[in-house]
């Protein structure tokens, strides 16, 4: 099959330089947040690494994404740079935010991350926004929302869905189904058998993916792309996966049955792809390890940038909280 139907070999190994990325980045904020070097909320969105990933293949540098507080797989994938981005999770001043946003309001519009929103559901009217101001001005950008299960049962998901089918607005609406809406299993809070079904009522086409499966999801991304750039309107992407650590760090996910979690697990995605990528001969384990060292070392340059960078000055505290008064 030709490349627009399949993702060649750089296509491939790129999303695998992204996802492997995203675990090793979480996997050190958690270290560090254990060892006392960081005192925060963190959100691990560990298992859904290739979500993201094979998203963020398909979009350009001026395409926009909008996220929610279980988002640094996204941040990352958008391409974020690395020092910013954990010196804000670090709540330093040279983070994207001067330290003051924390990992649920990461914000780079420099990379076409404008928006990390800590309400559920907040961001899909946002991303509305985003992709009618590319409307009005004539480019073929496009915006990607990615939000929860629990998110397609606020308002806001019903009425963002409605609007972008009406005005065939630029935006692909990205359903991250980790199968809980924090504690509460999928079935015991929504009533449609998927969220992608949800799409029909408002006349756009809705995809069930496996997240899970790197060339399946990166297929759905790209026909959602193509599609929204084209001027044919937004598309509903239900990419299901499973969420292997709790809703926040600390949660020991003791709703989970302990076999649905043990089969996740075997299940790994990450390392999954990374064995067909050898299998199928689109690159060695000697490749895959410098891809994973390279990975390695730059993150930990970042982590060392953050920890070496000073908290914000006090005086932040009255700063970027209300407009400046203008003088009559």
């Amino acid at each position: 099959m030709s490349e627009t139907n399949n993702p060649g070999k750089q296509v491939l190994l790129e999303i695998y330089r992204i996802a492997s990325l995203i675990k090793q980045a979480d996997d050190r904020f958690i270290e560090l947040i254990k060892a006392g070097q960081i005192a925060s909320p963190y959100y691990s969105p560990r298992g859904q690494e290739l979500i993201p990933a094979a998203i963020s293949v398909n979009l350009r540098a001026d395409d926009t994404v909008v996220t929610t507080y279980r988002g640094i797989h996204d941040q990352l994938a958008k391409g974020i740079p690395l020092k910013p981005f954990v010196a804000e999770l670090l709540g330093r001043a040279t983070g994207t935010c001067k330290g003051k946003g924390g990992p649920m309001h990461v914000t780079h519009v420099a990379s076409g991350l404008p928006v990390t929103t800590g309400i559920v559901g907040a961001g899909l009217p946002i991303a509305n926004g985003l992709a009618w101001a590319a409307q009005l001005e004539g480019t073929d950008q496009v915006t990607v929302v990615n939000f929860g299960d629990g998110a397609s049962n606020i308002g806001a998901f019903h009425e963002a869905l409605n609007l972008a089918a009406v005005w065939k607005l630029p935006v692909i609406f990205v359903c991250q189904n980790n199968g809980y809406a924090e504690h509460t299993r999928y079935d015991l809070g929504t009533g449609a058998a998927t969220i992608a079904d949800r799409a029909i009522g408002y006349g756009i086409p809705g995809v069930e993916v496996d997240g899970n499966d790197a060339v399946a999801m990166w297929k759905a991304a790209n026909a959602a792309v193509a599609r929204a750039r084209a001027g044919e309107g937004p598309t509903l992407i239900e990419a299901n996966t499973f969420r292997f650590r709790g809703h926040l760090l600390g949660d020991d996910s003791h709703y989970i049955p302990k076999s649905e979690m043990a089969a996740a697990v075997a299940a790994d995605p990450l390392p999954r792809f990374r064995a067909w990528l050898i299998e199928q001969g689109f690159a060695t384990d000697g490749q895959l390890a410098d891809v994973e060292a390279t990975n390695a070392a730059a993150f930990e340059e970042a982590v060392q940038f953050g920890l070496a960078s000073p908290y914000p000055d006090i005086s932040e505290l009255e700063r970027d909280v209300v407009a400046e008064g203008v003088p009559a």
